[in-house]
């Protein structure tokens, strides 16, 4: 599960810059440290445009905006079996940039948050899913899902699920808005070598999602 991610605005344009993407949000987009479901990112979709988008898939046929609530994650393993999406992932695929994430390790008696970022310190991009739906809410909403993956064995003693943060090398074929194989794109849902990665624990400052903070990425 990915339920929270931390990006700032220098990170934002630092990313955009490598896709040459002019509108950098500057005016909408504050450094954020802590976020979560139902709040907006930003995301960049195959048509290499940048918009902000709620976080957890509302699908396009969706009347229920609680629907969205059960979608913030989805499986690698099954993206194309589920009716929810299996359309997204031929029609609408986008990144969800950060520049980390946070995973909660359960002890038994309590649950550490740990923080993930790439060890060069740079922004990446999540692979994601993104829906505009028109029918649930008074204006029309666009949202999206963060693709999970099983975790490879160093990372699972935190949790059993990672993000896929996709390779440079994979970035540009999972945003392709003309592939439309659906064994291809899965094969790029692959984890990331933990050897790229670097985790460390924080402060419980994070539990709470009305605190956005650079203290709550400082290692503890």
């Amino acid at each position: 599960m990915c339920g929270a991610a931390a990006l700032t605005a220098k990170s934002l344009e630092s990313y955009l810059s490598r896709w040459r993407v002019t509108n950098y949000l500057k005016d909408k987009w504050t450094d954020r440290y802590n976020i979560r479901p139902s709040q907006y990112s930003p995301v960049i979709t195959a048509k290499k445009e940048l918009k902000l988008a709620r976080f957890g898939l509302l699908p396009s046929w969706a009347k229920d905006p609680k629907i969205s609530n059960m979608m913030i994650n989805a499986r690698s393993e099954t993206i194309d079996e589920k009716p929810s999406f299996k359309k997204p992932l031929k029609e609408s695929r986008c990144g969800v940039i950060a520049d980390g994430y946070y995973e909660w390790m359960d002890t038994g008696k309590e649950k550490i948050p740990y923080f993930f970022r790439l060890k060069s310190g740079e922004p990446f991009i999540f692979a994601g899913l993104c829906e505009r739906n028109e029918i649930a809410e008074e204006k029309p909403v666009d949202t999206y899902t963060i693709i999970t993956t099983e975790a490879p064995k160093e990372l699972a003693v935190i949790h059993s699920r990672v993000p896929v943060i996709l390779k440079p090398t994979s970035e540009k074929i999972w945003l392709d808005p003309s592939l439309k194989d659906s064994d291809k794109l899965v094969g790029l849902l692959q984890p990331i070598s933990p050897k790229l990665m670097e985790w460390y624990p924080v402060s419980n400052l994070v539990n709470r999602p009305s605190n956005d903070s650079p203290e709550i990425i400082k290692p503890i």
